[in-house]
């Protein structure tokens, strides 16, 4: 069972997904996500994380947090869960290249793999995919676009 719930933020709409277990997915813009019959204590926990996740944004996007403090569940091959859990040992405010990324998870040439582990992020923001940019210091891709990218590298650096 997965809720979801769609805030505003500086960057639009964002939509929340969780589980009773944690947060399952964050994305740009309005997702409808379909809701399976869930069991009343299931819904009650998911909606619960929500409401976490929901303040803690609110924080964030006020200069007010650095760090996030819901649980996460995102799903993904243990590659991804590598390339993922690296990212989130990148300090606020700091960015790293591919190559330190690639290198992070015992992969030195695997600059491509883990830029595409990087853009299938299920968890924008949270698990900060945004803090990862070239080698010669170019922002490189991101999957919610480049001026998302480069406004939360802004918002960081104040």
């Amino acid at each position: 069972m997965i809720a979801s719930r769609v805030v505003d933020s500086p960057l639009g709409p964002i939509t929340m997904k969780a589980t009773a277990k944690g947060i399952y997915g964050l994305d740009f813009g309005t997702h409808v996500q379909e809701k399976a019959q869930p069991q009343p204590l299931e819904q009650a926990q998911a909606e619960g994380w929500l409401s976490q996740l929901s303040a803690e944004l609110a924080e964030y996007f006020a200069g007010q947090r650095q760090q996030f403090t819901v649980p996460l569940v995102p799903h993904g091959t243990e590659f991804q869960q590598q390339v993922w859990q690296a990212l989130t040992t990148i300090p606020y405010g700091a960015t790293e290249s591919y190559r330190w990324l690639a290198e992070q998870v015992s992969r030195p040439r695997g600059f491509q793999a883990v830029g595409q582990a990087n853009g299938r992020n299920p968890i924008a923001i949270l698990i900060p995919c945004h803090r990862v940019i070239n080698l010669n210091g170019r922002l490189g891709g991101y999957s919610g676009g480049l001026d998302k990218k480069e406004w939360l590298l802004a918002h960081e650096a104040r």
